[in-house]
């Protein structure tokens, strides 16, 4: 079939699978133009490892260090007459190339949250691989059904205490509006921390230790995002912003038994802000990436999600890199980003946009091109005017 974009609110319900390949393939080729990461990971689960920063940890693991990698993702394959998602794509083309540098790769697609798959995952890391040296984690789920009590959590992106009102931008139409945002109630905000705080991560650390597949000096690292003050209502002190804080509580909490047992780490990375399929759901962050991306370009120091993490891992976690932590004990690659050079323009741009002017003071078309990127659509030397098996397999 022809694979063409739809695009449906802020998620395209199309992916292509060449198109997928060759951003995979994109993603290796600056990794490896890097050079090698010394003294990397060699044995790494990605908990979330088909989109985003969780993919692109993938990659610099497997490509700049040579790492073993087990991803667990969520992921739909194909069906009659519907691509499957991108994330599907990119666990292929990713696994593809990882086996033929003679790196292994396995994959599990299931709910992470779920005792059956971390089950698997411990079998197959103690069939396959041994011991694990990094665990990354890097959930995005609408929701959870907690294994314990059965109970299906939902997430929400709502402000506390009060209604939020901001500007937004449409950016499928490139219509920038107000938007008002009703509070969340306190029960919509214990389910947000359900599904997006710590718990899982221990549940996974702690099924990893109680199986004895840690290595002795295991690092374990999940990512989140604190951004601008135009987007704290939103995010920082919001839903979201709540289950980070517990996500902290529970980076702590792993550090302190990593620690107890052969000197691991455990510590939470916050990254800059980019397209994802995460962050293109929050309303008013896309006007402020669009704007950011704009002002960083013009900067030189723009950077995506591979580029993130290609930076993490060489520069503080590995390469003899000494970590190099904030006031809470964070590692902070969002530092080019929080930068003031990079945020007083943000601040004077920010009012100013209009509908009229998008395209003029905001970097509208390098969102549009990122987040259909994220789909496999509008990479180089792709023909998407050929007909293309949607059905895709390990």
């Amino acid at each position: 079939m022809i694979i063409k974009p739809k695009v449906r609110g802020f998620v395209c319900v199309t992916a292509h699978p060449t198109g997928c390949a060759a951003h995979i393939q994109e993603q290796i080729d600056q990794v490896k133009a890097k050079g090698p990461i010394k003294q990397g990971p060699k044995k790494v689960l990605v908990i979330g490892a088909s989109t985003g920063y969780g993919l692109a940890s993938r990659i610099t693991a497997a490509f700049g260090s040579g790492a073993a990698t087990l991803g667990i993702f969520f992921e739909r394959p194909s069906e009659e007459g519907r691509p499957a998602t991108p994330g599907w794509y990119n666990s292929i083309a990713f696994t593809r190339a990882a086996r033929a540098a003679g790196l292994y790769a396995g994959n599990i697609n299931g709910d992470a949250f779920s005792k059956e798959i971390k089950a698997q995952a411990i079998a197959t890391i103690a069939q396959e691989m041994g011991p694990i040296d990094l665990v990354v984690y890097s959930l995005a789920s609408p929701r959870r059904t907690h294994p314990v009590t059965g109970v299906v959590h939902k997430s929400c992106l709502k402000p506390l205490g009060a209604p939020y009102t901001n500007k937004t931008v449409d950016t499928d139409k490139g219509i920038v509006s107000d938007i008002t945002i009703e509070p969340a109630t306190e029960a919509e905000a214990a389910d947000t921390v359900a599904v997006m705080g710590g718990e899982d991560w221990e549940m996974w650390m702690d099924a990893l230790a109680e199986a004895k597949l840690l290595a002795p000096g295991a690092t374990s690292v999940a990512y989140s995002y604190i951004g601008p003050i135009h987007t704290w209502p939103i995010y920082k002190d919001g839903t979201i912003g709540r289950a980070k804080v517990d996500l902290e509580r529970a980076a702590h909490a792993i550090d302190a038994k990593l620690k107890a047992h052969g000197n691991g780490r455990a510590f939470i990375s916050v990254n800059k802000a980019l397209v994802t399929q995460a962050s293109s759901a929050i309303p008013v962050v896309p006007l402020y990436i669009s704007i950011l991306y704009k002002v960083m370009k013009a900067a030189g120091t723009h950077e995506g999600c591979i580029e993130q993490m290609q930076r993490l891992f060489a520069t503080q976690l590995y390469n003899g890199s000494t970590i190099k932590f904030d006031g809470e004990g964070r590692v902070r690659v969002d530092d080019w980003e929080m930068r003031p050079e990079i945020q007083q323009p943000v601040s004077a741009i920010w009012p100013q946009v209009t509908t009229e002017n998008l395209a003029a003071l905001t970097d509208i078309e390098g969102y549009r091109t990122e987040f259909l990127k994220l789909f496999g659509f509008g990479l180089t030397g792709v023909n998407y005017e050929a007909e293309v098996e949607p059905h895709q397999e390990f």
